[in-house]
């Protein structure tokens, strides 16, 4: 980033500190994407709350982000198994934050599994939860009974732009990886699994670029949309998945297990949005299938009279390029602290919640006043 869209960015989260600004500042916990221009957030984040570790992705960490953020905070390995177990979870709030106010801010429903654990057991207290993402979202909202609050930025207004340009992202880094093998979209039969806000901004690139695009959804509404959109909708997803030459993983959740790999045709591609973990049951493969690197960023599953190629591990294809949105994502990261401020604040039931209409209007205008100019 150079010097002076540093500067701007600095001086746009300072802004943004200073209108949360909050009396008493909690402990907190950040998982993020550790990307090239996440420094500025993590020190927001800081500003707001005593931050005591960041806990980036696995598969979406800038090595020089990282070492500028660990100058300053420590920076702690994140896995699901580390908030599998309750024992384990406690432990780890506890040997960084004893007694005391916590927030935890989080991407994907790491914390999901063990929240009423944390809730009950915890030396001190859970004030409550950010979410920022739909997957994570999902998580939250199936545990029956919330322990705590938890404020969901997943489906605000405010990620509507982060949302298309990471559908945009999505399908540069899957077309420059086919190109680099020597094929192309134009004309490859597509198969986009979920039509969230994701997944129809997918849809919808594709189609720009001459691809030949089918949707499936277990949602029949989101089906219905698809269809008057002029998409056209499987209504068999497996025979959907043996006709496809791309297959576009969007759900946010698990779309591909096990079985499903053999039904794919010889050479079909397959790219995901998210992770590997959260959308594909790879350990689940066939016995007999062996990998081979098949060019930078594609991974060959070959077994006796059959083959299919994956883009990067099954991990969200986009991050090969930096998966950039541009200053969109300042918009999200500015709500993430307005988040922040309402759970310090007491006053929340333990539910599902938004961000004022209010806040975002502020953020909005803020974010404006930088970058409209």
């Amino acid at each position: 980033m150079e010097t002076t869209d540093l500067a701007r960015l600095t001086t746009y989260f300072d802004r943004i500190v200073r209108q949360f600004h909050l009396p008493d500042r909690p402990a907190s916990f950040l998982v993020t994407h550790l990307l090239p221009e996440r420094p500025a957030f993590v020190r927001a984040v800081a500003g707001l709350s005593d931050l005591r570790a960041v806990l980036p992705k696995p598969k979406s960490i800038s090595h020089t982000a990282r070492r500028e953020v660990e100058r300053s905070f420590s920076c702690d390995t994140l896995s699901r198994s580390l908030f599998a177990a309750p024992d384990s979870a406690v432990m780890y709030l506890e040997t960084r934050a004893a007694d005391t106010d916590v927030v935890l801010l989080d991407v994907g429903g790491y914390f999901a599994p063990v929240l009423e654990a944390l809730c009950a057991q915890f030396s001190g207290r859970i004030l409550g939860v950010v979410e920022d993402t739909e997957n994570g979202h999902r998580r939250y909202a199936e545990i029956d009974k919330l322990p705590c609050p938890v404020v969901s930025v997943a489906r605000s207004p405010l990620k509507d732009p982060e949302d298309f340009l990471v559908g945009q992202s999505v399908v540069f880094s899957t077309e420059a990886l086919l190109r680099g093998r020597g094929d192309i979209l134009h004309g490859r039969p597509a198969l986009v699994l979920g039509f969230g806000k994701l997944g129809s901004s997918i849809a919808r690139l594709l189609h720009a670029k001459g691809v030949h695009v089918t949707v499936y959804d277990v949602s029949p509404v989101r089906r219905a949309q698809a269809l008057s959109q002029g998409f056209g909708v499987a209504r068999d997803r497996d025979r959907a998945l043996t006709r496809a030459g791309l297959v576009l993983c969007a759900t946010g959740s698990l779309s591909l297990r096990g079985e499903d790999f053999s039904l794919l045709r010889n050479g079909a591609y397959i790219a995901t949005v998210t992770s590997s973990e959260d959308e594909l049951e790879l350990d689940g493969l066939p016995a007999g299938y062996a990998r081979s690197a098949a060019g930078d960023g594609i991974t060959r599953y070959l077994t006796t009279g059959h083959y299919f190629y994956l883009l990067n591990d099954g991990n969200a294809v986009n991050f090969l390029h930096g998966a950039s949105v541009g200053p969109f994502i300042f918009l999200v990261q500015a709500e993430i602290l307005a988040a922040l401020r309402m759970l310090v604040r007491g006053d929340l039931a333990p539910a599902m919640h938004d961000v004022s209409s209010d806040d975002r209007a502020a953020i909005a205008a803020t974010w404006l006043d930088y970058y409209n100019r």
